[in-house]
């Protein structure tokens, strides 16, 4: 079989090479896996927000936001988070691994409509993977200048839960974004970001809505009280994009697992505007 037939079969996974694993957070829970291709003519094209299907041969696979970017071209990076079989599995697993990749799957963000436009990324928790991927496409050389100014509020329950803490300090050294990091509770230790919940944060920082597009992305309590500030704001439903990253499993909508009315979080989705998700059921 040919690598092109394998590429456009959405059932067969690409083989992968674990090259690196970073330990994220102190509960040592998280991990990020570099993978790299194995068959130099196989391509993984895909945009900021998609996810793929992340497999291990014999306990099965999981669905992953992508978090590189496109623009760090020799490698794909998926932050995993120990939750069952597969995961443990691959937290187990060690440099040189051979596993799979099946994707990209779903949609992106909207970057034809983000273009030109001020960016506020609101995120808390494990999912700022897909927003980590976002952040560095547009704050690339090649990209910077289709877009204004890059708000970033990135929250977790304590400094030692944030991810990609290198990533973040050079973000903020760079000065090409606007990066604020909040924690839940007051830590013991040494803290210099804010202290409080992501929804109130960002009530205070009230990011200017002038030409300006919201991304959200975190655990559903996070996203549940984060609209209601969002609209406080000014943010419309056209201009407040959600990426839902839930209950998802097949990733080519044949299992019925993420359905949310008619729509499927992995086909439909997972990036939908506010307004989309208000004609569908509560049930996101």
């Amino acid at each position: 079989m040919s690598t092109n037939a394998v590429r456009t079969n959405p059932y067969i996974p690409c083989p992968v090479t674990i090259e690196e694993v970073t330990i994220e957070n102190d509960a040592k829970d998280l991990k990020t896996f570099k993978l790299v291709l194995e068959n130099a003519e196989d391509r993984f094209d895909y945009l900021p927000g998609q996810f793929a299907e992340v497999s291990v041969l014999g306990m099965g696979e999981s669905p992953f936001g992508i978090a590189s970017s496109p623009t760090e071209e020799d490698y794909l990076l998926f932050t995993v988070k120990r939750t069952g079989s597969v995961t443990a599995e691959l937290h187990n697993s060690e440099i040189g691994r051979r596993i799979g990749v099946r994707g990209p799957l779903g949609n992106s963000f909207p970057w034809d409509r983000m273009e030109g436009r001020d960016i506020v990324i609101v995120s808390g928790g494990f999912a700022f993977t897909t927003l980590r991927s976002a952040i560095t496409y547009m704050i690339d050389p090649a990209s910077r200048s289709r877009f204004g100014a890059i708000t970033v509020l990135y929250g977790a329950r304590s400094p030692g839960e944030l991810m990609y803490k290198e990533t973040l300090s050079s973000w903020n050294k760079g000065g090409e974004i606007d990066l604020t990091l909040t924690v839940d509770r007051e830590p013991e230790e040494e803290w210099d970001g804010k202290v409080g919940l992501v929804p109130n944060v960002l009530r205070d920082l009230a990011p200017s809505t002038e030409n300006a597009i919201a991304l959200v992305c975190g655990p559903p309590i996070m996203i549940r009280f984060t609209i209601p500030v969002l609209q406080e704001l000014g943010f419309g439903p056209e201009e407040t994009v959600l990426s839902l990253e839930n209950r998802m499993k097949c990733g080519i909508g044949k299992c019925g697992r993420c359905n949310v009315g008619p729509k499927y979080v992995c086909v439909d989705g997972p990036v939908f505007t506010l307004a989309e998700l208000q004609r569908l059921p509560p049930e996101y």
